[in-house]
Order: structure tokens, then sequence, then C-alpha cells
């Protein structure tokens, strides 16, 4: 009998003590801090002429619209602009949470492009701490309009430009987000021989947010070898972003014409001290199309 209770009393006694072990890891456990991604730099996967620090989710299928009018400082007889109109339709897809791909069409020029985005590092806290978002964007751009009653011994490699960039950039909180773009163009043309065929740009952009679905976002470039036989001015755009559901417009200002790479770093002959300010405005429309995963 003493036997037996002996027996009955160290099993309660370590099964008493196992409780104790598992609720003291369990405290430890619920201590360890977890590792959080960072997200929602930006509404948006372009700040305004530049792509953003934000990806597209996979299966997700962007349709974007950029509309640029003309010239404010026209006056009445042009409506302040918006009389003239220059645009771009594109689609852009998540391939992956780290990769995005893209084509699009703009009536200037009638030029096509495509790009691959790639994010190389993602910012994120608790377990794993980094401070910045790395992300790599490569695209090409081809020029559609007719070039054979004017240039006839033109080639189709006449007719490409390259670019390469790089987007380091980091949220600081929820309010402020801020991002740098060393960029890096070539063209296969230029129009005279004193124009450089490589050009190299920093970008600076970040957004301010206003209110739940308003942010102000400014998004800049300096072109360090500018053309030299056209005017050439650093492109600046100041606006918007409004999220209403899916959509997301972003109503803006700037001196930029061109809406791909190629143009903006190399054609914007608008100076904002002149008053050669266009508005414009941006739609983009996302759809789920593939890649959601079953709960």
């Amino acid at each position: 009998m003493k036997f037996t209770l002996s027996i009955l009393l160290a099993a309660s006694i370590s099964t008493q003590a196992f409780s104790q072990d598992n609720d003291l890891l369990k405290g430890v456990a619920d201590t360890i801090p977890v590792r959080q991604y960072v997200t929602g730099a930006y509404k948006s996967t372009r700040v305004i002429m530049s792509q953003s620090l934000e990806m597209l989710k996979p299966g997700v299928l962007d349709f974007r619209i950029l509309h640029r009018f003309g010239n404010v400082n026209q006056g009445i007889s042009e409506f302040f602009g918006l009389d003239e109109a220059t645009i771009r339709l594109g689609l852009d897809y998540g391939l992956t949470k780290n990769l995005t791909v893209g084509i699009g069409r703009g009536s200037l020029h009638k030029e096509v492009d495509g790009f691959l985005k790639y994010r190389a590092i993602q910012q994120s806290s608790g377990s794993v701490n980094i401070p910045i978002s790395l992300v790599f964007v490569g695209g090409m751009t081809m020029v559609g309009e007719s070039w054979t009653d004017v240039h006839p011994e033109y080639e189709v490699k006449h007719r490409l430009g390259y670019y390469f960039q790089a987007i380091i950039g980091r949220k600081f909180n929820d309010v402020f987000t801020l991002q740098l773009n060393p960029t890096f163009l070539h063209r296969n043309l230029v129009p005279t021989t004193e124009d450089p065929n490589d050009v190299f740009a920093t970008g600076i952009a970040g957004r301010l947010k206003l209110s739940k679905r308003i942010s102000l976002n400014v998004d800049y470039y300096y072109v360090f070898n500018q053309p030299e036989s056209y005017p050439f001015y650093n492109p600046l755009s100041i606006g918007f972003d409004i999220e209403t559901g899916g959509h997301v417009f972003q109503l803006h200002f700037t001196n930029a014409v061109g809406m791909n790479e190629k143009v903006f770093l190399t054609e914007t002959a608008n100076d904002w001290l002149n008053g050669d300010i266009q508005f414009g405005f941006n739609i983009s429309r996302s759809f789920q199309i593939g890649g959601r995963k079953k709960k």
C-alpha cells in the first residue's frame, strides 16, 4: 500500500513540474519577437513617374492609365492645356511576391515599353531587423512611330532603349516614406553626336500620408549628363494619391511629358519656373486573376 502511494505521489509531482516547465517555456516563447515585413510604403506600385517600393501580390493584374494634358500656361485658347493629351496604357502582373512584370504603350512616339521588377530585400522588424528595402528594375522601350519617309536607313535597333534602376528606400513610420533611385539609361540612337548614348541619373521620391486614403507624393530626378543639342530640365512631379476601394487615383502636376524612363530622363523640355507645367492623372485598377491560396 505504501509503495503504491509513493508511486502515485511521485507521478503527481512529476506532472505538476512538467506543467510548470511548459508554462515557463510558453512565457519565454511569447517574448521571442516574430519577423514582421513592412508593407504599405505607398498606395501604388508607382510614386508618380517612378516605380515605388511596393510590389503586386502574386496573381494580381494591375491595369494602369497614365494621362497628361498640355501646359497650363497656354491660356484659355487651349483651355489651359486640357485640349491636348498624351497617354500610356499598361498592364502589370505579380508573378511572385517579389517579382512583377509589366508592359505598356504610350502615345508619345507611339512607344512600347516593358519591364521586370524584382525585390531583393524587404524591410522588416522583429526577429530580423532590416532597415531598408531594395528593389531592382530593368526595362526596354521601342519607338513605334514611322521613320521610313525621313530616315529610311534606320534599323529596328535604332528604335530601342534600355534602362536599369535600383530603388533603395525606407518606410520610416506610417506617415513618411523616402526612396532613392540611381538609374542608368542607354539609347541606341541619339539626335546628334553631342548627345550621350548613356545617361546617368539619380531620383528621389517620397510619400507623406495626409489621411487614411490620401497621401502627398513628390518625384524628382537629377540627370548628370544632360542632352546638349536641345533644352532639357530635370523632371519634377508633385501630386496626391487617393485610394477608393480597388482604385488608386493619382492627381499630379509635372514638367515631364513622357511616361517611361527613357523619355522623361532625356526629353523633358518644360521649365517649372516658366509655368511649363502639365496637369495629369494616373488610375490603377487591380484584379485578382490567379495565385490566390485556398483558406
